[in-house]
């Protein structure tokens, strides 16, 4: 598995899709700040996104996507000009029985028809994915990629509807598709992504991510992630901080704490096989690396976790 999809995996994506919106006229509208990720493509006509006090208005045509990642407070409009009204005041009350929001704001601005929804996220590495990514993300129709997100919101909207037989599991694998063809899209247009996504696409660090997220277990030295990489130990070791941001056996600590957290939270194992299967030589030595990374022990955690969980480590 490679490191992007391990990271999904750890990450538990979900989603919650919003109601279609379709605007006419001149209009505005103000959102209060959310969680992880929104996105969303448009549907027909043009409108401009852009974070609350902060930057331009981008505009978005037919066919784009967008991405938003930090959770701030953010606006839409048909005319940026237009002092931002309430935006889920305005969505409640204009909300059809059919779940599309319908609003005409006047004028001859012409309409527009959006589609959109919020990736969620079940566990607390979300930053390692977010942390580097821009606050605003526009995919043009003609990125590479974005063909296939249409019929993937598709898919999201019909499993949202509703109660389906294995709903849940087909609503998690959708999100964690399309959340990946839009970072593979973004990816592909991007110079120089920066951070963790960034280093993916650097072929030489890479290839020591990868072998870390293959083998978490093993005890790596810098030397030996710096011959995964093919590049002297100084080399790699400056390359590594500068893509990742920290150093790579910080990095490696990190990883190994997001996958005891999520052992942790969904299986009984005991911590003596968690700490041979995460590369400690007992479970000691694993608590107390746990600890340090987490201020908890790992029991208290999975008793904090799983309530009715009641081992302690």
């Amino acid at each position: 598995m490679d490191p992007l999809s391990d990271v999904l995996s750890a990450l538990r994506v979900s989603s919650v899709l919003s109601n279609r919106f379709e605007g006419r006229g001149a209009w505005a509208l103000r959102f209060p700040a959310y969680q992880h990720i929104k996105f969303g493509t448009v549907l027909g006509g043009r409108f401009y996104l852009w974070l609350d006090g902060e930057g331009s208005p981008v505009e978005l045509q037919t066919g784009d996507f967008y991405l938003m990642t930090t959770g701030k407070s953010y606006c839409s409009a048909s005319d940026p000009g237009l002092p931002p009204g309430d935006g889920v005041a305005v969505i409640r009350a204009s909300r059809g029985e059919d779940g599309v929001a319908r609003y005409d704001g006047g004028g001859d601005l012409g309409a527009v028809s959006l589609a959109g929804g919020r990736f969620t996220f079940e566990d607390d590495v979300s930053q390692l994915l977010l942390r580097h990514l821009p606050a605003l993300i526009r995919l043009p129709a003609s990125s590479s990629g974005v063909s296939a997100l249409p019929a993937l919101l598709d898919l999201l909207r019909m499993e949202s509807e509703g109660l389906h037989i294995g709903g849940e599991v087909a609503r998690g694998s959708l999100a964690a598709l399309a959340l990946v063809h839009i970072l593979r899209a973004w990816l592909a247009t991007a110079s120089q992504p920066a951070g963790w996504l960034g280093a993916l696409s650097d072929p030489k660090i890479n290839k020591a991510l990868s072998a870390m997220h293959a083998q978490p277990g093993r005890r790596w030295t810098l030397d030996m992630l710096a011959g995964q990489a093919a590049m002297s130990r100084t080399a790699f070791a400056a390359r590594f901080r500068r893509l990742v941001g920290q150093p790579p056996l910080e990095y490696l600590l990190d990883w190994r704490m997001t996958l005891a957290r999520a052992a942790l939270r969904q299986s009984s194992a005991p911590l003596s096989e968690l700490a041979e299967r995460l590369g400690y030589l007992s479970d000691t030595a694993f608590s107390i690396a746990f600890k340090r990374s987490t201020g908890v022990s790992p029991g208290r955690f999975r008793s904090r976790v799983r309530p009715s969980n009641r081992l302690q480590g």
